[in-house]
């Protein structure tokens, strides 16, 4: 799978995924990603599946190794 479509969208998903506190629910990193008007959480979380589905996510909606990898790219992307 290719991160084109929506790309900005999935890796800030990704990065947030990487980086959310252990005390917080995948529904409220979500939530908190939909708060800042990136996107609705609708979308958020149809974006969320498509990564699941790509295996950047399991199915206990943590990270995969190639999740991880993705994300840690878009953490240094992004602090640039």
């Amino acid at each position: 799978m290719s991160l084109l479509e929506h790309e900005i969208e999935k890796k800030v998903i990704l990065l947030k995924l990487l980086v959310k506190e252990e005390d917080e629910s995948i529904e409220e990193a979500l939530a908190s990603l939909s708060d800042t008007k990136m996107a609705t959480l609708q979308e958020i979380k149809r974006l969320f599946k498509e990564l699941q589905d790509s295996g950047y996510i399991t199915e206990v909606g943590k990270l995969s190794m190639m999740g991880v990898v993705e994300a840690q790219k878009a953490k240094q992307e992004f602090s640039i």
